[in-house]
Formats: C-alpha cells, structure tokens, sequence
C-alpha cells in the first residue's frame, strides 16, 4: 500500500487554548497530526515585576512576590523572605515556632498546588472524574489556608522576619482531621489515574525527558526527578527546619514506560503529596509541644519595622517550590530598605525551554498536549 503523505501546516496553539495552562502560544510545524518542530512564545503576561521592586521598601514587595506563582505562593514567599533575610544578617535568628509554622504552611500549599496540577492535567486527558475528585480535596485545604490568612489565593502570610498570624484556635485539630481524611482519599485517586488503562495509555512512554536533556536545560522538581534524579533542595541544600523532618525524595523509575515519561512525573507528584503529608504531622507534633507553644508567641519576631541592610551585598537563596527551583538573586546597596535589583528564578521557563527539543523527536499532536499538562507550568512565573 502507499504510504499517505500529508500537507506541511503550522498550527497555533494558544494563546486562550484551555490545554496551554495559562496565556501562552506555541507554534507547532505538523504533518498531519505528526508533530515536527515547536517554536514557543511567552512574555503575554509580562507585568515588569522586577522593575516594579527597584522602587519599593522589601516588606512592601511581598504581595507582588504572591503573583509570581499563584498556584503556590508561599513556596516563592518563603524563597523571598529568606533570601531578603540573609541580607540583613537574620538567619538563624528566627523562633523555632515561626520556623515550624513557615514549613506548615508550604507544604499545605505544595498539597493544593499537587492537586491541581494533577486534576488539570486529568482534564486534559479527558479525565473529569479525576479532576473533580482533585478539587474536591484541594478545596479543603484552601479553606484552611483561608481561614489561616485571610485570602485563598494570594495568601501573603509569610513575613520578612516573621509570619503574619500566628495559627486560629482549634486550627491544628482541623488540619489532622483533614490529613485522616486525605490519606484515603489520596489512595483513590491514585487508583483512578495511575493504575487505570487509559490513563496509562495516554502518559506511560510519552513525553519522555532523558535526564540529560533535563540536566542541559536547568529542569527541577518534579520533571527533574520523574527523569530519575533525587534532587530537592529540601535535602541537598537543607533550610528552614528541614533537617530536622523525616520524608523521602521520590523519583521516577519507569516502571510502567518509559523512564521520564508522562506516567513518571504524575506519580512523584502523587509520592511528593505523600511526603508532605508527612512533615505536615510532624510539624503538627511539634506546634502542639509545649516549648513551641503559641501562649506569648510574636509571629513578627523580627519584622515590623523599616528594614535596613547592613552592608551591600549580591546573593542568591533558592526553595524547593512546587514546579522546581524557586529563587531570588538579590542586589542590596549599604544602609538602603530597597534592593537595587531583584531577579526572580522561575522553573516553569527552564521546562518550556525543552519543548523544542522535544518536539523535535516527533510526537502525536494529543502527546504534545499531555507532555505540556505533564510540565505543570505558570505563566505569571515564567513571564514576570
């Protein structure tokens, strides 16, 4: 039989296409459905971010630093807390309690964050049980972060020396409830996606990424480690009260495909929800001990008060966020309360930097899609 040869056409994808994730378009070259090459293009949601910082004092630059990555804010809030922190000669200065309340309430937001990322991209394999199922659990921990901060979204809880509100009354019995809860329904939805046909079908051997291309174009997080490193900066450049806290780093092992596959960076983000899980009852132990006690407590140790470096000073200090490496190169000048520069490190743009790269190993245009939902990416963070 002769082989069916198709037109060469290009296709634009996005920029309001409701599987690119946020405003961003990609121009795929397609034969047929056959994907042969990706150009993609970013900045639609450009809100000049670092300029804006040039002209504010560092406690004021909080709420912008929330609309970098709205999934999971207090990931990039913590980045930028430690890092204004190490300027003024604060580390290890903060009260054991202000620590243990920080990581609670990252990992609460690295749990919705999971969740959905992981029922988004279930919609985008037409998976709407998967996706409902999601929400539903997510919605419970950003009715506690509200009731915690105020906001459901844009949180701005943690301060530059300090935390905003120390924890509502019956608010760590709430939590626990909730973690009982979630451990089953976590097991569901495993089921649901990670051991069902389709979905297996849909992710397992697709849109691999060999740790080495992963590795040349900066990947981390999940991406990074469903290709098979155990790299999270929680363990390799510990911070904050990690060392202190037991969990594990999982990673993908192509198991069911291909390693760095599709299938690989769903299931550690569902291992990752398990680990948190974790240091969420362990700092919930350690909140209830009576030396972390909140009788007496200032959640603004050190904040409150017009914020002065000491001395000029170029550093970088970087979290283990959500997506990936999450940082700030921050630029201070002597006896100043603005930095002279401040430059955001977004993971979102390292992994959509891959996808030419990618593309060009061909792919099914529906592949093309489920590698994109797989890199869970936001485009406030990857734009600024």
């Amino acid at each position: 039989m002769e082989k069916l040869s198709f037109a060469y056409m290009q296709l634009h994808l996005g920029p309001q296409h409701p599987s690119t994730h946020g405003v961003l378009h990609v121009l795929l070259s397609l034969e047929g459905e056959w994907v042969q090459a990706a150009e993609v293009e970013i900045g639609y949601m450009h809100r000049c971010f670092e300029k804006h910082a040039r002209f504010l004092p560092f406690e004021q630059i909080v709420p912008y630093v929330d609309r970098l990555d709205y999934v999971a804010p207090l990931l990039v809030e913590h980045a930028y807390a430690l890092a204004v922190e190490k300027a003024l000669g604060w580390e290890g200065k903060l009260p054991p309690r202000v620590e243990y309340l920080r990581v609670l309430a990252v990992e609460m937001n690295r749990i919705a964050s999971h969740l959905l990322a992981i029922g988004t991209y279930a919609l985008d394999l037409g998976a709407v049980t998967g996706f409902m199922w999601a929400f539903r659990d997510r919605e419970y921990l950003v009715q506690l972060l509200e009731r915690w901060s105020g906001a459901r979204l844009l949180y701005h809880l943690i301060w530059i020396g300090g935390i905003a509100f120390d924890l509502p009354v019956g608010f760590l019995e709430e939590l626990q409830s909730f973690l009982n809860y979630f451990s089953r329904s976590l097991q569901e939805l495993e089921a649901l996606l990670l051991e069902n046909a389709i979905f297996r079908q849909r992710t397992a051997g697709v849109g691999v990424i060999p740790l080495e291309v992963a590795l040349a174009y900066g990947a981390s997080g999940p991406v990074l480690r469903g290709s098979g490193l155990a790299w999270d900066l929680r363990r390799v450049r510990p911070y904050s009260v990690y060392p202190e806290l037991e969990f594990e780093v999982p990673v993908g092992k192509g198991e069911v495909g291909i390693l760095g596959d599709c299938w690989d960076r769903t299931y550690v983000r569902l291992e990752e929800i398990k680990e948190s899980m974790k240091i969420l009852h362990q700092c919930i132990e350690r909140l209830e001990h009576k030396h972390l006690g909140g009788e007496g407590f200032n959640p603004r140790a050190l904040g409150g008060k017009r914020l002065r470096v000491p001395q000029s000073i170029e550093l970088y200090v970087a979290v283990e966020g959500a997506r990936g490496e999450i940082g700030f190169v921050l630029e201070t000048e002597k006896n100043k309360d603005i930095p002279r520069r401040l430059k955001c490190r977004s993971p979102s743009l390292a992994h959509l930097s891959m996808l030419p790269e990618l593309a060009r190993q061909g792919m099914w245009l529906a592949d093309f899609i489920a590698l994109l939902g797989s890199l869970d990416t936001v485009m406030c963070e990857v734009d600024r």
